[in-house]
């Protein structure tokens, strides 16, 4: 079910239009006991995530008793990373992510399957794995907050992959990066439908149907003046939110070129990238666009 819906090319939504929106949807949940926000962590810095779960805390007050940000392998947020992403909300509130040793396995993706969303790439089953926390917390709301976003690894980031590779287990991760490296980046990016995606959306329709999640999507581009803004805010509990946002990303956050680039200068922000495997994406999100025998330069700091 889509609760909320906003959102275009044009538009520029203010803080305000975000709290409003989401308490808007808030308010026909009607009344909760006891709330899980899973938001990314740092390295989604710009995507409104942070703000959004500020917001879910002020509504919710004590009701909002868990915070868990989805570092899937990443390492856990600092005090001063939680101070600057997500404002007043109490750090008591925060917890980390075991992806070794804190998980629950709701199911496994068989691999015949796999196989065949793969086109053969791969024949191994995967599982669908998260946090014990959502499991055992007895919550009656749980909400994924995040930012659709073209991905290298799934098409479209966040959605059901916030959950089940945010707060999924090293198996599960690595099995589904190598499904879409296997299976080839450049049919992947920017594309809603993808094998990876497919094989998180077995995970919700077999295995997390009795889990409360609701999914609270935006879309960030640049407006008028080139500066970062939100264009779409997208609430559901289903995949019609997803795609709505996918659809959106898609017209915002990609540049199409008349000719392949000879030469390009990746400048990564050393307070989100600071390890190898983040840093890749300097690779993976221009390697579309650079000619053969082209040169990419990435300045590295962290």
């Amino acid at each position: 079910m889509i609760y909320y819906s906003k959102g275009s090319v044009d538009s520029d939504l203010s803080k305000e239009d975000l709290r409003a929106g989401l308490y808007e949807v808030l308010d026909k949940l009607g009344s909760r006991k006891k709330v899980l926000a899973i938001p990314p962590d740092i390295t989604r810095l710009h995507s409104s995530a942070g703000i959004l779960t500020e917001y879910t805390w002020e509504y919710y007050n004590n009701n909002l008793t868990d915070i868990l940000p989805a570092l899937g392998t990443h390492y856990p947020m600092t005090e001063k990373e939680i101070a600057i992403m997500f404002g007043k909300t109490p750090k008591s509130l925060f917890r980390v992510h075991d992806w070794k040793k804190g998980l629950v396995t709701l199911g496994v993706v068989p691999s015949d399957y796999v196989k065949e969303i793969s086109e053969g790439a791969v024949d191994y089953s995967i599982p669908i794995q998260v946090d014990k926390l959502l499991v055992e917390g007895n919550f009656d709301l749980i909400l994924s907050v995040g930012q659709v976003v073209p991905h290298e690894v799934i098409g479209m980031a966040n959605h059901n992959k916030n959950v089940f590779i945010g707060t999924g287990g090293g198996e599960g991760i690595n099995k589904s990066h190598f499904l879409g490296a296997a299976y080839g980046m450049e049919r992947i990016m920017g594309r809603a439908d993808t094998p990876v995606k497919r094989v998180l959306n077995y995970g919700s329709d077999h295995f997390a149907k009795n889990l409360p999640i609701v999914y609270v999507l935006t879309v960030v581009g640049k407006n008028a003046k080139d500066n970062l803004a939100v264009k779409g805010l997208f609430v559901g509990d289903d995949l019609e939110c997803f795609n709505l946002a996918a659809e959106l990303s898609l017209k915002v956050n990609f540049v199409m070129l008349d000719e392949p680039l000879k030469k390009v200068v990746v400048y990564l922000d050393p307070s989100e990238f600071k390890t190898t495997w983040l840093g890749n994406k300097s690779v993976y999100r221009t390697r579309m666009a650079i000619a053969d025998g082209g040169e990419l330069i990435v300045l590295a700091r962290g």
